[in-house]
């Protein structure tokens, strides 16, 4: 196996299934020199549906990337297939949304200084000026759009103007105390991950964790989704949970949830930086 991820490429596909899926696509890559380093496939019993997450070397190919994806649209259009290929070369560009919470944002800057994630982050975002410092100290720009009911519209608007021009493939939202309207989520329709601090579906909304003291529960959990329209409802991406117990406080709750807050968004975004999420409705297929 190649360990140069320069030139390694991920093709991700979905479609109905049907015969002769596997075998169209791996043999249109190894005729032109593509070498397959993994392949992973899942049939979705629910609706029939087909999913593959192809990882290859295109050190040996034979023709240039732009007629390999020109093949592929032939290929993949007579299976009616939905497909995107990713390069080892390009790292993905991230931006990061925040509000007053810093673990999330911490946590994420730190993977990305050590290399955990193949990222590049041009700018964080939020609705309160607290957290400069963080970026600053991370040398990534930093802008504020204070959101209020009678600005929010035109706020978004300008969050998009700037995600747009700065080419971000991703959005993600690490403790963003923001409700998205429905025009920046169709403009990054998943392509924005949330961390929600329950583990979905329980104890959707505010305060979960408040929910949870009040229950008695004994796991606490986070929950790292795509952000829809139906707050709190997007496919899920990634889910931990923490033992607690009577002895526990609300605050205590708190404080347990924040650690596994971290660790779940970091994975669900790293998943989407390795290309392995596919959507498929109000679920995901999230390949190892």
């Amino acid at each position: 196996m190649s360990e140069n991820s320069g030139t390694r490429a991920t093709l991700l596909v979905s479609c109905p299934d049907r015969t002769g899926l596997v075998a169209a696509l791996a043999s249109l890559l190894s005729d032109h020199g593509a070498n397959i380093l993994r392949a992973q496939q899942h049939r979705e019993s629910l609706n029939s549906m087909f999913f593959q997450r192809i990882e290859f070397d295109c050190a040996g190919l034979d023709i240039s990337r732009e007629e390999l994806e020109s093949l592929l649209g032939i290929e993949c259009g007579r299976y009616d297939m939905e497909w995107k290929i990713s390069y080892g070369d390009q790292p993905k560009r991230v931006a990061i949304f925040v509000s007053k919470f810093e673990h999330c944002l911490s946590d994420l800057l730190l993977r990305l200084r050590i290399g955990e994630l193949n990222c590049r982050v041009p700018v964080i975002i939020s609705n309160h000026p607290e957290l400069k410092s963080i970026a600053d100290a991370n040398g990534i720009r930093f802008e504020v759009f204070p959101i209020t009911k009678e600005n929010k519209q035109d706020q978004e608007q300008r969050e998009i103007e700037l995600l747009n021009s700065l080419e971000i493939d991703l959005v993600v939202l690490a403790r963003y105390m923001q409700i998205l309207s429905p025009t920046l989520i169709g403009a990054f329709s998943n392509r924005i991950i949330n961390i929600h601090h329950s583990f979905l579906p329980a104890f959707v909304g505010a305060k979960p964790y408040h929910q949870a003291y009040e229950r008695g529960v004994k796991l606490i959990g986070a929950t790292a989704h795509f952000a829809t329209t139906d707050l709190d409802e997007g496919p899920i991406i990634a889910q931990d949970v923490e033992a607690c117990s009577h002895r526990d406080s609300a605050k205590d709750l708190v404080r347990k949830g924040r650690d596994v807050e971290r660790v779940v968004l970091a994975r669900a975004v790293r998943a989407f930086m390795d290309d392995r999420i596919l959507v498929n409705g109000r679920r995901s297929v999230v390949f190892e």
